[in-house]
């Protein structure tokens, strides 16, 4: 595992990507490899990537992150994921990290390939990016991440092909075959940029990183956004909304109008954007034009600036009920509507 950053540490985004982390699509062309055939032996030989933290797989979330990969190869038997995606086994299964490296580089054609393992939970595509940007410029081999501890993270990185099938042919060419090979056989001859990314690199090895996982994403800070992201994987969707703008929206339909209609004002608004091209402008348009109305609704429950106030002299000359009508007096039995003079204070 690598150790979980916890709430107070050096501010960072909502997934806690580095600092300086590039936004989502950088613009550079890559593919992915992501391996997910170990054994999971500290699991207790569970199916680690299918195991799910905040509704989701593991594979999955990491899938979520490489979305923009022109290929993306996952190294294990093939299994319901989220999206599309090419399989590759290693030969013999179980053959460790480089033999896995070796059998998924063989299908990519990208000059970068980002290379992850399949248990990385906070991952996410600012911290894909902020790999890649390096490797547009200079000579480094690679650029990975580093844990709180310094430590490096080769299963979190983004290497240039020619350098990875380079090692890997020399390894072979020395060893006969990769299999049982350290990943630091090929990441020790590489020359290597460094970037520290303590949430991101975190992994789960044990039931307790699980455990760990699945409560930071309840934290309030990351809830919502956690719960976006799931939602949209369910339902196959990739669009990056105005979360605040929407929760304004359910909040001014929810007060003016009525608490039922938040949820049901943010699924018309959802509706009328997927039949405006559903894009982020036309959900940004159908919003306005909800939070207008919700406004005007709720304007008509105040009291009006123009509307004419009571006369007050109408008010004062206006007859009184039990003066007109001394018969339908009201009040309880005992009372008198006058003192006898003889019975008041001031009498004499």
């Amino acid at each position: 595992m690598t150790e979980y950053q916890p709430p107070g540490d050096p501010p960072r985004g909502p997934s806690g990507e580095p600092s300086g982390s590039a936004s989502p699509g950088s613009g550079a062309v890559y593919d992915a490899v992501v391996l997910a055939g170990g054994a999971a032996r500290r699991l207790g030989g569970a199916d680690k990537p299918g195991v799910r933290v905040g509704g989701r797989a593991l594979l999955d979330r990491v899938l979520t992150a490489c979305a923009d990969a022109r290929t993306t190869v996952v190294v294990a038997d093939p299994r319901r994921t989220a999206r599309p995606v090419t399989w590759a086994r290693e030969e013999p299964p179980g053959g460790g990290p480089l033999a896995a490296l070796d059998a998924g580089l063989r299908h990519t054609t990208a000059d970068l390939v980002v290379l992850l393992s399949a248990d990385l939970p906070f991952l996410d595509r600012r911290t894909v990016a902020a790999l890649l940007t390096p490797l547009g410029g200079g000579t480094a081999d690679g650029v990975l991440l580093t844990d709180s501890d310094g430590r490096d993270q080769p299963l979190v990185a983004a290497y240039r092909a020619a350098s990875l099938r380079r090692e890997l042919t020399a390894l072979t060419g020395r060893h006969g075959a990769l299999t049982g090979l350290p990943l630091r056989r090929l990441t020790g001859a590489l020359d290597l940029t460094r970037i520290s990314g303590p949430v991101a690199s975190f992994d789960c090895d044990t039931w307790d990183d699980i455990a760990t996982a699945r409560a930071r994403i309840r934290e309030h800070g990351h809830v919502l956004d956690e719960w976006i992201s799931a939602v949209k994987d369910e339902l196959g969707i990739d669009l990056d909304v105005d979360t605040g703008a929407l929760l304004d929206l359910a909040r001014d339909a929810a007060h003016g109008v009525a608490r039922p209609a938040a949820p049901l004002t943010t699924f018309l608004v959802g509706y009328a954007a997927a039949r405006a091209g559903g894009d982020r402008e036309a959900v940004a348009e159908a919003t306005r034009k909800a939070v207008a109305l919700a406004l005007r609704w709720a304007d008509e429950d105040a009291p009006s600036a123009d509307a004419p106030s009571p006369s007050p002299s109408a008010s004062a000359d206006a007859p009184s009920a039990s003066t007109d009508s001394p018969s339908t007096d009201t009040r309880s039995a005992g009372t008198t509507p006058d003192a006898a003079p003889e019975a008041r204070p001031d009498a004499g």
